[in-house]
């Protein structure tokens, strides 16, 4: 662990030497860890964090410590697995007083149950059993999971390795008869030469139990002092979670009599769908143009579409988003009807998915998020090989753990989206006017000596 610290410090050490000033940052959102020692978390962007941003590629968008220090982070779109939410959950355990290990073993006599079946404490003696804590036996309560359970994962405190531990894990939904649902899984801790062999998690085959069992598989065995014990399910199916701005547009004539609305969004969305909305009944096929600056040419954004709304008594049809050629940031959209209504401006309505911000801890607490501004620029980081690193201390389907946002704060507010004055070179100024100075000296020099008569020359 002290080794992977120390690559993760030394790697992050650029990062440590840029501070991030608040004053550049329009606002920040105070961030709540779901775990104060995860080391790594993913923090999901809202429509408050979009409006702030200025950089098509959302450079500025930082997260910082409470010395106002940036910390290494990336951004990870919705399709790529670290943006995605856990699919695990902290489950209660209890230490099992030592003495008969046998899956008939009746655990329930020793057990005080609540009335939704979840575990409130077991009494650490019981008949044939000692009362010493240097049990090794362990039961954990999955009474409140609703998803069956795919491994265990098992946190210890530090200090007890080198160790390779064998467990056979048992099942039951009445704490008197059990069934094996892993002959046998390995807790191993071992160092040698600076190599490290970590496991700390126990595969099962979708297990639906209220309550697992731990039974070491070697009597001489020291207890093992757990810290958290932690159940994890099969990767949910990844519910699509669409948000929506509605932005209100202008008509435009052109000379030639053609129509079109033209619309502007705040701030950088990650846009990948568009829809018209209009009151009542509405029928029409759309082209939909974008562009980033009133400069720049308009671009397609979208295949033509045919976009309705029909409404009748209770039941109302609409014709769904029509998908974007590519994910798209731009200010500025221009909708081209091939029927030119004589209504006002629709409603264009531009559809996106959360992205997510993972971001490696260092340093003291409370972090933040910082957004908007036309200086501030995230720094590249080294967080792919970090993962890496995390990963194979941990487990290939390692996942962050959940930061939220707090309430927005305004920080230098719209001075921040105000570029920086370029700064002036004044030595190379003050050379090139030297220089410039020193050449009018030779120049003068030489049309005097040009009007000067020859000397001995008569008149």
């Amino acid at each position: 662990m002290k080794r992977f610290a120390l690559i993760v410090s030394l790697a992050l050490l650029p990062l440590a030497a840029i501070a991030g000033p608040r004053d550049d940052y329009a606002q920040q959102w105070p961030l709540t860890l779901a775990e104060q020692d995860a080391g790594a978390y993913r923090v999901v962007l809202d429509r408050t964090v979009y409006r702030q941003l200025q950089s098509p590629t959302l450079k500025d968008l930082v997260v910082v410590n409470a010395d106002g220090s940036e910390m290494a982070a990336s951004l990870f779109d919705a399709e790529q697995p670290l943006a995605r939410p856990a699919n695990s959950v902290e489950v209660p355990w209890f230490l099992l007083p030592s003495g008969n290990a046998s899956q008939s073993r009746d655990i329930a006599s020793i057990s005080e149950i609540a009335a939704d079946g979840s575990l409130r404490r077991v009494v650490m003696s019981d008949a044939g059993t000692t009362a010493d804590t240097s049990s090794n036996e362990f039961l954990v309560d999955t009474s409140r999971l609703h998803e069956p359970v795919r491994a265990l994962r098992i946190v210890w405190a530090a200090g007890q390795a080198p160790f390779d531990r064998p467990y056979r894990v048992t099942a039951s939904d009445d704490l008197k008869n059990w069934r094996t649902v892993q002959e046998e899984g390995h807790l191993v801790e071992l160092q040698n030469n600076g190599a490290r062999i970590f496991e700390n998690r126990i595969a099962l085959d979708g297990v639906k139990a209220k309550y697992l069992r731990l039974e070491p598989l070697r009597k001489d065995q020291r207890a093992l002092n757990l810290t958290k014990v932690t159940a994890e399910f099969a990767p949910a199916q990844v519910v699509q979670d669409w948000q929506w701005e509605e932005i209100g547009g202008k008509r435009i004539v052109d000379k030639d009599g053609s129509v079109s609305f033209e619309y502007r969004v705040e701030g950088r969305f990650p846009f990948e769908r568009a829809d018209v909305a209009l009151p009542g009944n509405s029928s029409n096929e759309w082209i939909l143009k974008s562009r980033d600056s009133e400069e720049s040419e308009w671009q397609f954004a979208a295949a033509p579409w045919m976009a309705f709304q029909l409404e009748g008594g209770k039941v109302s049809n609409r014709s769904p988003p029509q998908a974007l050629q590519q994910l798209n940031r731009d200010h500025y959209w221009r909708l081209i009807p091939r029927n030119s209504p004589n209504e006002a401006a629709p409603t264009l309505r531009l559809g996106y998915r959360p992205e997510v911000l993972v971001f490696l801890a260092q340093g003291k607490t409370p972090y933040a998020l910082l957004a908007g501004s036309a200086r501030g620029k995230r720094a590249e980081s080294p967080l792919p090989q970090l993962v890496d690193a995390l990963r194979a201390q941990r487990g290939q389907d390692w996942q962050p753990a959940s930061a939220t946002l707090g309430a927005a704060q305004s920080l230098a507010g719209a001075s921040a989206l105000t570029p920086a004055p370029v700064e002036r070179d004044w030595k190379a100024w003050l050379l090139w006017g030297l220089l410039a100075a020193g050449a009018l000296i030779v120049a003068g020099f030489a049309f005097s000596l040009l009007k000067k008569p020859a000397a001995g020359k008569p008149d």
